[in-house]
């Protein structure tokens, strides 16, 4: 009789700084009701693993979970998988906290269910051929992968029914393969057709395993999925489908088959990670044809192409989107100075009882907002946002080893992005402020430390592979059709009403950005980017200088630029740092403008400034409020003239910012909407909200125009 193992293998992961609510509805439409359909059907065994944020919340709201898992495991029915423990891209983070973030989980699966771990879940199966050696260190015997990496080195299907040994300088891992069409079929197809394909690939042999590894949420969370496996029953018709066959057909947890079996044989992986992720990490035009390419081909039928195609590679999402590269950049930082804390706080023989950030470094490096597919991923500000609170406080907790707790004053300059120019950053206990001199002089980062903020936590406006989808699909007027349910990486799906064109922006939604505009720009052309300047001044490079000065840290920036008629213009910014035990943070701007022609020169000098507090969905807890008493949530559209003073805060983060600009200011106010795309569909998202401050000036040569701007950051006052 021909036979074949099954393996299923389900991942199941939050990420750090997910809404609450969100974690119960994942708990209540797809973790409980697979423990509970589990416990009612003793012969199903599988592998599951859980990440640590979800370990965290079960543990906090539904502690009898972990008992019933507990029970499960104890009678064979379920594998338990480490992995990093906030899931972490493992290539993207340094060797120790690969190290770290493994050991970590590892210890909370031995304490809570009695048993070491030795198989790993790879985070978005992201593999790089080094790897082999530091999860052999951490102890690791095996872990899967997508048939995608198998297939790139010229393996065919009927050769991945096992598992193969690689190893990097003699450090070896067993790799299991999943299986796309499995994946694909399980739960979109009738159950009769996973077990037709199963009886497909089993034999004579009865050594062969087929692999399925795939998300726990799509048994319940992705769109149709809970009515579809729950309420109609499809996983009650699977698992009894797969009892009803166990005479050729036997479910076994991978690492069991990886102790009972020997591998297929030995195989080196290249840089991979799953089908579409590499579709997703091109660029978006790239991505774009790729796509189209390949259905083609497979509407073709022309399989024998297609195991040639391969698209981009994870670590690319980094240059996609400078937004990403930039957070993992200061995580890489975080990273150093928290290591070189715990080392002075070895060598102290006091002891500190403190933490010198370790925890929080780790949180930081969850991996979801470091790229972008068919789920939101860095699009998600609040997503973003939780990984930043984590890195300024790990920071916060190592400054307090290094520096001690006096008041302190620091600058340093380096290429912190590595693009081959050097950032400015200055430091105090309270507040970070990041500049890129190459590109504007702009202010890219703005943290305070108290509260464990980045109030510039933002994301421009860009084209995406799917914009092209969605508007072929609008002109087309196509129709997907509700006949069947979809597994979400077919089609687009559009949740919420879209413009009919997209804006796009040209720049950096970052702040401490200047523009000179034509005096008859409107708010709108603005907002859609819809305008022309004589020159990008946001995107040049300005000269920089530094000048400490006892209690404070000026840094100035001067480029000189010109206006649509030619006349030369000189503008010089300086940023003044001063410290102050007693604020949250804060500085004064100085903007001076000069006409350095010999012509008169006129027009509109504009400052802009992004900020990202939370505001979208017309949040209640975000807010502005304006000198002149007006007030409203943050992420409105409006324009006033004549404005002195500024104030935006969320009550939730409880955080204000306060601004003061002398002479007053027009100001033009609206919110920096993405059209990103989710497991849901296509929707406007909120990025930021954007404060142009505008000041119409007339100058006959040698004149100059002077402003001057105070911006503060205190805790949300108790009525506003």
């Amino acid at each position: 009789m021909k036979q074949i193992y099954l393996s299923l293998a389900l991942h199941n992961h939050q990420p750090v700084g997910n809404f609450p609510s969100v974690f119960q509805q994942a708990y209540e439409m797809a973790y409980l009701p697979l423990v509970q359909l589990l416990e009612t059907h003793p012969a199903i065994r599988l592998s599951l693993h859980y990440t640590g944020p979800l370990w965290d919340w079960l543990i906090d709201n539904h502690s009898d979970f972990l008992t019933r898992l507990a029970s499960l495991r104890s009678r064979g029915q379920v594998e338990l998988m480490t992995g990093g423990y906030y899931e972490p891209i493992l290539p993207a983070i340094p060797d120790a906290d690969k190290e770290g973030q493994i050991s970590r989980m590892n210890t909370f699966i031995k304490e809570r269910f009695s048993v070491h771990p030795t198989g790993l879940w790879l985070a978005e199966r992201v593999w790089e051929p080094y790897l082999a050696k530091p999860l052999a260190e951490a102890g690791i015997e095996w872990t899967l992968v997508d048939d995608t990496h198998f297939k790139m080195v010229g393996l065919e299907e009927k050769e991945l029914l096992g598992y193969y040994i690689t190893e990097e300088q003699g450090y070896s891992l067993k790799i299991f393969p999943s299986l796309k069409r499995l994946r694909y079929f399980i739960p979109w197809r009738e159950v009769s057709e996973v077990i037709a394909l199963l009886k497909e690939l089993a034999d004579e042999s009865g050594t062969k395993i087929a692999v399925m590894g795939d998300d726990g949420e799509k048994f319940g969370v992705w769109p149709q999925t809970f009515e579809h496996c729950w309420q109609k029953g499809w996983m009650e018709s699977f698992f009894s489908a797969l009892e009803e066959n166990s005479q050729w057909l036997h479910l076994i947890p991978l690492g069991e088959f990886a102790r009972q079996f020997p591998p297929v044989g030995r195989v080196y992986l290249p840089c991979a990670s799953y089908d579409e992720m590499l579709e997703w990490a091109l660029p978006a035009g790239k991505s774009y044809h790729f796509t189209n390419l390949k259905h083609r081909l497979e509407a073709d039928g022309r399989q024998d192409v297609l195991d040639y195609l391969k698209g981009g590679f994870w670590r690319h999402f980094l240059v996609k989107y400078p937004e990403a590269n930039w957070m993992h950049k200061r995580m890489l930082w975080a990273h150093q100075k928290v290591y070189r804390a715990i080392a002075k706080k070895q060598r102290d023989a006091a002891q500190p009882s403190f933490d010198c950030g370790q925890s929080e470094l780790w949180q930081a490096q969850c991996n979801c907002p470091y790229w972008h597919g068919v789920f939101g991923g860095l699009y998600l500000a609040d997503i973003r946002a939780a990984n930043f609170r984590h890195l300024v406080k790990a920071e916060y907790q190592a400054n307090q080893m290094l520096h001690g707790p006096h008041p302190w004053l620091h600058w340093e300059m380096a290429d912190m992005d590595f693009d081959g120019h050097p950032e400015v950053v200055i430091e105090t206990e309270n507040q970070a402020l990041w500049f890129k001199p190459s590109h504007g002089g702009s202010l890219v980062e703005w943290d305070l430390r108290i509260p464990g903020y980045n109030l510039l936590s933002t994301l421009a406006r860009r084209p995406e592979a799917y914009h092209l989808m969605m508007q072929e699909k609008l002109s087309s007027k196509g129709n997907d059709g509700n006949a069947a349910i979809k597994n979400i990486h077919d089609g687009l799906r559009q949740r919420t009403e879209l413009p009919p064109v997209f804006s796009y922006d040209k720049y950096p939604r970052v702040s401490f950005i200047e523009h000179i505009l034509p005096l008859d720009i409107t708010l709108d052309d603005f907002t859609s980017g819809q305008y022309q300047e004589a020159e990008t001044w946001a995107s040049l490079a300005y000269e920089k200088d530094l000048k400490p000065d006892g209690q404070s840290l000026v840094l100035n920036l001067k480029r000189e630029g010109q206006l649509y008629d030619k006349t030369a213009l000189r503008l010089e910014k300086a940023l003044k740092v001063t410290l102050d035990g007693n604020s949250l943070g804060g500085f004064e701007v100085t903007y001076t403008l000069t006409n350095t022609g010999t012509n008169p020169s006129s027009g509109l000098f504009g400052s802009e400034w992004n900020f990202n507090l939370l505001g979208g969905g017309h949040n209640p807890q975000a807010y502005y409020k304006l000198g002149n008493g007006k007030t409203d949530r943050l992420d409105t559209t409006f324009q006033e003239d004549s404005i002195a003073e500024v104030y935006l805060g969320n009550r939730y983060l409880n955080i204000e910012l306060g601004l003061n600009t002398n002479p007053p200011a027009r100001l033009w106010w609206f919110p920096v909407e993405t059209i990103s795309n989710s497991e849901a569909g296509l929707e406007k998202t909120y990025q930021a909200s954007c404060l142009l401050l505008l000041y119409p000036f007339s100058l006959q040569p040698g004149a100059n125009l002077s402003i001057k701007l105070n911006w503060s950051a205190c805790p949300t006052p108790l009525q506003i």
